[in-house]
């Protein structure tokens, strides 16, 4: 099958109990035993649920991994690949990652023995210099947070692999309607299905899909061990939101090229940051490894935080608001919000200025978006 038939009909075939061609939510906590020790199927919904199991032979289906387990959320996504690490383990990580994943690292993983080097994620070799003989894992975000670098998957998991690491992916940005990296070399790769997968703002999730046996035990153990699972409404709802992923990432990505586009050609905007547009630095190796450029668009106002201030107010279309790949056009402000907790050194080493904006660009009428970014570049430049 092919990626919209997968997202339609992967894991989600007629309920044998009634025959529904939508999978049921199974609002349960307890199954019978046919004897002692003989669950009948499941047993007990913190360690699987039908519902989510539909949820993750259809997320495993589309990032074409053998297995794939659905958390509540996608830090306990991170947290999760993280219990594969020891004390006196290290963690090579590109510099540009989510704000969230950066304080669990180091306020969370750190004190408990584990170490952190954050290296320029765009060149390879520069992985290849950090890694360490303790080094365990390999951590990118492609294309990254706020500022939409990406990494060379295939070069960097070969980097790691050579050094006996593992390569982690966090695809929430792309989604897996327009990358895969697990066919690329990746390990593990995760998403916060918040995001796209779910793509209508109503669920919290996140997703771990892998085609290492050894891995899926040891992270499916530390689920069911810790308790971080979704219930069975959150996972019907992304279920019902992966139905119409590809449409809905085909129309994002049309938008937001132009958006991209027309803040391009606006003399008001300091910097245009999207991989589609032929001036982003890795725009040939996102054609390489993507099958299109996403639908987040950042840019830079040349007025700083009060120009920002003024801006935002200004949108009527583009609600200020955090998280990204819903249906409804958002602009978020990453040094007070996604990336808040970095330290303002911190934010200015990688770029995260006070004047950055980040645009999740929602399937709405392209006409009116393209409107109401510029009344609000209008009123902000006054």
């Amino acid at each position: 099958m092919r990626f919209a038939t997968k997202a339609i009909r992967a894991g989600q075939g007629a309920d044998p109990a009634t025959g529904s061609i939508i999978v049921p939510i199974y609002q349960t906590v307890n199954y019978i035993f046919d004897d002692i020790g003989r669950p009948h199927n499941f047993e007990y919904s913190r360690s699987a649920n039908p519902t989510r199991s539909a949820l993750e032979q259809c997320l495993a289906s589309l990032e074409e991994a053998k297995y794939g387990l659905a958390f509540s959320s996608g830090m306990a996504a991170v947290d999760a690949v993280l219990s594969l690490l020891r004390p006196g383990d290290h963690v090579v990580s590109s510099e540009h990652i989510y704000g969230g994943t950066f304080r669990l690292f180091e306020k969370v993983y750190a004190p408990r023995g584990v170490s952190f080097s954050y290296v320029d994620g765009t060149a390879p070799e520069a992985f290849a210099a950090a890694l360490r003989p303790e080094t365990r894992l390999v951590w990118i975000e492609t294309p990254a947070n706020p500022l939409l670098q990406l990494v060379d998957v295939e070069a960097v998991a070969a980097i790691a692999h050579a050094r006996g690491a593992r390569l982690a992916a966090d695809n929430t940005f792309a989604s897996p309607y327009f990358q895969r990296p697990l066919a690329q070399g990746a390990d593990i790769v995760l998403h916060s299905t918040t995001k796209y997968i779910s793509g209508h703002s109503d669920v919290i999730g996140g997703a771990v899909l892998t085609n290492d046996t050894q891995i899926f035990e040891q992270v499916r153990f530390y689920q069911n061990a810790a308790g971080a699972v979704p219930g069975p409404q959150d996972c019907w709802l992304s279920l019902r939101g992966l139905k119409t992923l590809a449409v809905r990432m085909r129309q994002h990505e049309a938008n937001a090229r132009r958006m991209a586009e027309f803040l391009a050609g606006d003399r008001r905007v300091e910097e245009v940051l999207y991989p589609g547009l032929p001036s982003h630095p890795q725009h040939e190796l996102a054609k390489r490894q993507m099958d299109g450029f996403g639908a987040i668009v950042s840019f830079r106002l040349p007025g700083g935080l009060a120009q920002v201030r003024w801006f935002i107010q200004a949108a009527r279309l583009f609600l200020f608001a955090e998280s990204l790949g819903g249906v409804e056009s958002l602009v978020c402000h990453p040094a007070t919000m996604s990336h808040g907790t970095l330290t303002p050194a911190e934010r200015e080493r990688i770029g995260i200025r006070d004047g950055t904006l980040r645009l999740s660009v929602g399937i709405e009428d392209a006409d009116d978006l393209m409107e109401d970014l510029d009344q609000a570049l209008a009123s902000s430049g006054k």
